[in-house]
């Protein structure tokens, strides 16, 4: 059953970084949004910059910039006409097993959660292809680092409205808890002004800190791509 993903942004105060991977309600576009939120100053302290055909993060203020690591990466790449989406740097992983011929999920069996003890953040990623499209979490187990657990889902021929959002904490505290389950089924309504419009408005407002979403009409092979800052 379809969520309210406004409903779902506005009650979760952090849920750290997401993606959702969908199909516009027109039926006419693949759908890809991908935002990050932070509670620390090094966390904030980013922008989203266009990159060829992808994005990159970057520092806003450089020097306030305490720790690359993590934090400054490619969230968005494209190869051919499939599009790659995630939180970390695991996005060079996949492009670089696609161009040799490998897989999505091959790719993600070399990587594991992100080592930032005591959170152990979940590197979440999506792979959108056509309408088609592929989301995983890689998570410790329970918090405990000394496990990795590696989830993939399939969503073949999605719905026209329909999306799938996953992201990598299930709400703040201390540890912050892993997401949970698999990935929520949302509505997907409106253009990409106003479906950006939803997303940015949702989010927390103390914590949001970047948006990207974009809207590629698979007949055309065309996109349109929105990038939305709090710092600008």
């Amino acid at each position: 059953m379809k969520q309210d993903i406004a409903k779902l942004l506005r009650e979760n105060a952090y849920p750290g970084r997401g993606i959702l991977l969908g199909r516009s309600a027109d039926g006419k576009h693949a759908v890809a949004a991908y935002f990050i939120m932070g509670r620390s100053e090094n966390s904030r302290n980013r922008v989203f910059v266009a990159d060829g055909e992808g994005i990159r993060t970057e520092a806003f203020d450089p020097a306030k910039l305490s720790d690359p690591s993590l934090i400054i990466y490619s969230p968005v790449r494209v190869i051919g006409d499939t599009t790659i989406v995630t939180n970390g740097d695991q996005t060079d992983t996949i492009f670089d097993f696609l161009q040799k011929g490998g897989s999505f999920a091959d790719a993600l069996r070399t990587r594991t959660f992100e080592p930032d003890a005591p959170n152990y953040t979940p590197r979440v990623s999506g792979l959108l292809h056509g309408f088609d499209y592929r989301l995983s979490i890689l998570k410790s187990a329970d918090g405990d680092p000394s496990s990795v657990r590696r989830y993939f889902f399939q969503y073949w021929d999605p719905r026209p409205g329909e999306g799938h959002f996953i992201h990598t904490y299930r709400c703040d505290g201390d540890p912050i808890p892993s997401f949970e389950g698999e990935p929520e089924e949302v509505a997907v309504e409106g253009n990409i002004d106003a479906f950006t419009g939803t997303l940015w408005e949702n989010l927390n407002d103390a914590n949001k800190v970047s948006l990207f979403v974009r809207y590629i009409d698979v007949a055309a092979g065309t996109c349109e791509t929105r990038i939305v800052n709090k710092n600008h």
